[in-house]
């Protein structure tokens, strides 16, 4: 039985990284009839300073949960200046309660905090309950919809001002 989690930055097409991924995308299939997160993502978008990709491990190396940011800058999907944007929280079954989708949230925020940018925001789903709540008790707030899927009924966006993170 592990004790410790690790986390640490690697690149978006890490092939840890690849396999979280592989593994999101089949839960977004299995909640939302069929269909996966078709949103572009980059490597690039994830490069410090203009973003972060984070895993999580256990003391055997297994990944168990994964979270990045990219940063946004306003433009005709509806994000604004300053922006760096959550994508890609995803905890393993197994390890879900936890607390890894909130420790890599907090360093998430931190980072983007340093880097420069003043709000996270976020997309997800209204049949992803487990990620408003963490969200919501995180003090991230619904908002006007941006992004790839601001045209989708089932689309939830949050927002969540940087300065009164760092702040508080």
């Amino acid at each position: 039985m592990s004790h410790g989690i690790n986390i640490r930055a690697v690149p978006y097409d890490h092939p840890d990284a690849a396999a979280l991924d592989a593994q999101v995308q089949v839960e977004y299939r299995q909640r939302y009839d069929g269909e996966g997160d078709a949103t572009f993502l980059d490597p690039a978008m994830f490069l410090p300073p203009n973003g972060l990709y984070l895993l999580a491990y256990d003391d055997d190396g297994t990944p168990l949960a994964s979270g990045a940011w990219r940063g946004q800058e306003k433009n005709d999907e509806g994000y604004s200046d300053g922006d760096a944007e959550i994508k890609r929280m995803y905890v393993v079954p197994q390890a879900r309660g936890r607390g890894l989708a909130r420790r890599i949230l907090a360093e998430l925020e931190a980072d983007a905090l340093a880097a420069g940018r003043s709000r996270m925001v976020l997309e997800t789903g209204d049949k992803q309950p487990e990620a408003i709540a963490l969200y919501l008790s995180s003090g991230y707030a619904l908002s006007e919809k941006f992004g790839y899927y601001r045209d989708y009924p089932s689309s939830r966006c949050m927002a969540k001002p940087l300065r009164a993170t760092a702040d508080a």
